[in-house]
């Protein structure tokens, strides 16, 4: 479980994370979802502790995040953020393989190397392995983060907007693998989103973010309603039911 008490962050005066008091569920898709400016990928890199400085408290299972030995972190805790840029040549399959050295180090094991080929076919990689990652699109770049993160095999895996640069297909498969490894593997997926039909659909419980507060937290059908929705985003939106779940658009 992740628990955070009167979080602050401030960048010189402008103070960018506010009083923010959360629980969030083990083993479910949690979904950070505002406009711009909620404040929602700075709770990101402080959960993660990628942002170090703040006033307030993280507790990762009981345990303040400062007292995380790094390498314990690193086997427990997974974090893609928004921008990643290596400027080395390395093949897709040396790139996954980062996420194996919390555990061995750069010594990789025939363990190490089955768990990266699987990491690698769940986002669909299998024919670029060998293949340079500068040769690769957008897309296919962010898919290659994503399964570095998946290789790593933390209970805990959080992801700022890692949808960005994929197409219908590709976005809507890795929330699909979210929810394969949340249902058979108990991971606790929490993933900053843009697109509010995704969080709709996938997510289990919604962190409601705007001014760097928390507007509101709680199960997906508790979060996504017309009227919370619309104060969140400031225009009107509408709710239309599909099948089990809904889909929210913008009316003017």
């Amino acid at each position: 479980m992740i628990e955070t008490i009167d979080l602050h962050k401030s960048y010189g005066k402008t103070q960018i994370l506010k009083a923010c008091n959360l629980v969030l569920p083990e083993g479910k898709i949690i979904a950070l979802i505002g406009p711009n400016g909620a404040g929602k990928s700075t709770l990101l890199s402080l959960l993660s502790r990628v942002l170090g400085e703040r006033t307030g408290e993280i507790y990762l299972d009981g345990k303040e995040l400062k007292q995380w030995h790094t390498k314990e972190l690193a086997q427990k805790l997974a974090y893609l953020q928004q921008s990643n840029q290596y400027g080395v040549h390395l093949t897709v399959k040396e790139l996954v393989a980062f996420g194996r050295y919390p555990y061995n180090r750069g010594r990789q094991t025939v363990a190490d190397a089955r768990i990266i080929e699987k990491a690698i076919r769940k986002v669909s990689l299998g024919e670029l392995k060998e293949r340079s990652i500068h040769e690769l699109s957008g897309g296919q770049l962010q898919r290659v983060y994503l399964a570095m993160v998946l290789a790593q095999e933390t209970d805990y895996i959080l992801l700022d907007e890692p949808l960005n640069n994929l197409d219908l297909k590709h976005a809507t498969q890795l929330m699909r693998n979210l929810t394969d490894l949340v249902q058979s593997e108990k991971k606790t997926v929490v993933i900053v989103l843009h697109d509010i039909n995704y969080a709709a659909r996938y997510a289990e419980y919604i962190v409601a973010m705007k001014n760097g507060q928390v507007l509101r937290s709680g199960t997906t059908a508790e979060i996504i309603q017309e009227d919370l929705l619309s104060e969140l985003y400031e225009l009107p939106i509408k709710l239309v039911q599909v099948e089990d779940s809904y889909f929210c658009y913008p009316f003017t």
